[in-house]
C-alpha cells in the first residue's frame, strides 16, 4: 500500500469513515485485546481532534490514530492516542507513517502519548521519552511518554 495518510478534523469527518475508524479500534482494543472498556470516550468529535488513517485498495481502514490538542495550565500540548493497525496489516510500517504525519502537524509543540509498554521502543524512534511511571490502563501496562518542544524532524 503506497497511499498517503488521510487526515480530517473531527467536524469534517463523514459518518461512514468515523464508523470505520471506531470499528477498527473496537476490533483491536476491545475484541483482540479482550479488554472491555468504554472506547467511545467523548473525545472523537471535539473541535480540536484530528483523525489520521490509512485505507487499503478497497477503501477499508487498516490503521488509525487520533491527535488531540490539550491546554493544561494554558500551555498547548498535543496528545496522540487510539493508535492501532488491523492485525493482518501489521509489520508494514503503517503506524510509523501515521505517526510521522501526525507529528509533522504537531511541529515543535510538545506531544504526549500513553504507550502500551511493549511499544515504548517504537515510540522512542519518533522522539518520545518516558515521562512518568508505568501504570495499568484496563489491565494493560502503559508508560506515559513525552516528545518535548523543538523536536520537529526527530523521527
Amino acid at each position: 500500500m503506497t497511499i498517503s495518510p488521510r487526515r480530517s478534523w473531527a467536524k469534517d469527518l463523514d459518518a461512514a469513515t468515523l464508523y470505520e475508524l471506531l470499528k477498527l479500534r473496537v476490533e483491536v482494543f476491545v475484541v483482540e485485546q479482550a479488554t472491555p472498556y468504554p472506547e467511545l470516550d467523548g473525545r472523537d468529535l471535539l473541535a480540536e481532534t484530528r483523525h489520521f488513517w490509512l485505507e487499503d485498495s478497497d477503501g477499508k481502514v487498516v490503521s488509525t490514530l487520533r491527535l488531540m490538542e490539550e491546554h493544561p495550565g494554558g500551555e498547548k500540548v498535543f496528545r496522540i492516542g487510539r493508535v492501532c493497525t488491523r492485525r493482518s496489516d501489521r509489520g508494514h510500517g503503517h503506524t510509523s507513517r501515521l505517526m510521522q504525519a501526525a507529528l509533522a502537524e504537531v511541529g515543535d509543540d510538545p506531544c504526549r502519548i500513553d504507550a502500551q509498554t511493549y511499544l515504548v521502543d517504537m515510540y522512542a524512534k519518533h522522539g518520545f521519552v518516558p515521562d512518568g511511571d508505568e501504570f495499568l490502563d484496563d489491565g494493560i501496562p502503559h508508560l506515559p511518554m513525552l516528545r518535548r518542544s523543538g523536536l520537529h524532524g526527530a523521527s
